[in-house]
């Protein structure tokens, strides 16, 4: 569960106040309900700034404010009166960016980045547990909401892009490149290119607004400069991140501009604020210094990530040359196994083969002995179911029988004898291989099928005398 402590860190985090005593009485009394409390004071200091009434010639110093554990959080130096703004001297100021800032813009991880005032291993369960994704119910048995949903940020930018070119592209030929995205996202797109953050708070209201949107931002050579060195972001003082980045940078006079860039701890290093109304040449001025001075931090950089890559590349080759040995470690053992295997079950196939094989041959055999059996059986008992063949007589008729081999039969049948028994008469002699076969008389030709085997001889026409042939189906 949150204690005291962490609630009150958060709301000064947020809100931006550093007395303890106003926070403290807040929260109480809100029955130290952080959503409430925060919903109250938002709700009751509207998002614009006023700016200084002290023109050009005010100035303002800010001291060293430190963070819980002791160390500098913000340090910031204003610009002069008399318009020059001194060099930053590359002594960045550290900024502990409020939670709710980040939790709408780096929605993947949810509040992961509490940007120094939770550590890294704590903030997901305490951090969804504030943004109402935790187990607990709000007020009224509901689930409390969102502070800042996923996809806000985004959505205020995006809106702060549009309504900025509806303002200023139709009187400008340049302008900066604002990306349509939360701050973080906006941040770590800078630390991926390897450029600075430009950032621009933008107070509608404020009478320098459109003379300074117009004549300086949207400046031909100053937004060729920045877009070509920075990565841009802008956000309405209006919208929700935009007034908490106010808060956060401690912008006390507008126009604001700001440079930051990522840092250690989950923190950014602010390099250089610029306040107040500025030429499109002392913008220059301003910017070409910060890079110059930053160039060195940022070559290091980006060979900090190149030897990373090259260790994580050198790592994967590694890995991969490691990878690769060991599989054609297991794919030799794999295919000696397998030779193996393949060997038994083709010596196992080969051995079953060969038992069907001399299954099939016996079975074939004593099939085909079976068959020769039943054919000299079926042949003895129509050889018996002919009788003795009758000597000449007027009642006999001579019939003489061609294979189509040229072998020839010759029986003599009584005329009454019917045609079946010259079918019974060839089958006994045992000379055909095949069961189907027609007698056939050539002239006048005659077959002589199954319509005709009730037929005798005589009246099949086959008296006293005919010669056959055996004609295969």
């Amino acid at each position: 569960m949150v204690d005291v402590a962490d609630k009150l860190a958060y709301f000064q985090a947020i809100t931006g106040l550093e007395d303890v005593d106003l926070c403290t009485e807040i929260l109480q009394a809100h029955d130290w309900d952080l959503e409430l409390a925060i919903s109250a004071f938002t709700s009751s200091n509207p998002p614009e700034r006023a700016a200084n009434d002290g023109g050009g010639a005010e100035s303002a110093s800010y001291s060293n404010s430190t963070s819980r554990d002791g160390q500098t959080t913000v340090d910031r130096l204003d610009s002069s009166g008399n318009g020059t703004v001194p060099a930053p001297g590359l002594a960045w100021k550290l900024i502990t960016l409020p939670f709710s800032v980040i939790s709408g813009s780096i929605g993947l991880i949810s509040g992961a980045v509490g940007l120094g005032l939770w550590a890294a291993g704590g903030v997901l369960s305490y951090s969804l547990g504030m943004i109402g994704l935790g187990s607990g119910s709000g007020r009224n048995g509901e689930s409390s909401a969102r502070l800042v949903s996923v996809s806000a940020a985004a959505s205020e930018a995006m809106e702060f892009v549009s309504c900025f070119e509806r303002d200023y592209g139709s009187v400008a030929a340049t302008m900066p490149n604002f990306v349509g995205e939360g701050f973080m996202d906006a941040l770590q797109r800078s630390r991926g290119a390897f450029k600075l953050l430009f950032v621009y708070l933008h107070s509608p209201d404020h009478p320098d607004t459109q003379s300074f949107c117009e004549g300086t931002l949207c400046n031909e050579v100053l937004a060729a400069f920045v877009n070509e060195n920075f990565v841009s972001w802008g956000g309405s003082i209006r919208a929700s991140e935009g007034f908490k980045m106010s808060n956060s940078l401690k912008a006390s006079r507008f126009p604001f501009c700001a440079v930051v860039m990522p840092a250690t701890n989950q923190r950014i290093a602010l390099l250089q604020q610029i306040e107040g109304p500025k030429s499109p040449e002392e913008m220059l001025v301003i910017l070409q210094r910060v890079i110059e001075e930053s160039n060195p931090v940022l070559l290091q950089a980006r060979l900090d990530a190149e030897e990373r890559r090259n260790n994580m590349r050198l790592r994967e080759e590694q890995d991969a040359a490691y990878r690769a040995a060991l599989e054609a470690d297991q794919a030799r053992e794999r295919q000696r196994r397998e030779e193996q295997e393949r060997l038994e079950r083709e010596a196992a196939e080969a051995e079953r083969k060969r038992k069907e094989e001399e299954e099939v041959r016996e079975r074939a055999a004593r099939e085909a002995a079976e068959r020769e059996a039943a054919l000299a059986k079926i042949r003895q008992e129509k050889a018996l179911s002919l009788g003795a063949e009758p000597e000449k007589g007027p009642n006999v008729t001579q019939v003489l029988v061609r294979f189509p081999n040229g072998e020839r039969k010759e029986r003599r049948f009584h005329s009454t004898a019917a045609v079946q028994s010259l079918y019974d008469y060839v089958d006994s002699l045992g000379c055909l291989e095949v069961e189907s076969y027609s007698l056939v008389s050539n002239f006048p030709r005659v077959t002589y099928g199954p319509d005709k085997l009730s037929l005798s001889l005589k009246e099949a026409g086959l008296h006293p005398q005919a010669s056959l042939f055996v004609e295969l189906n």
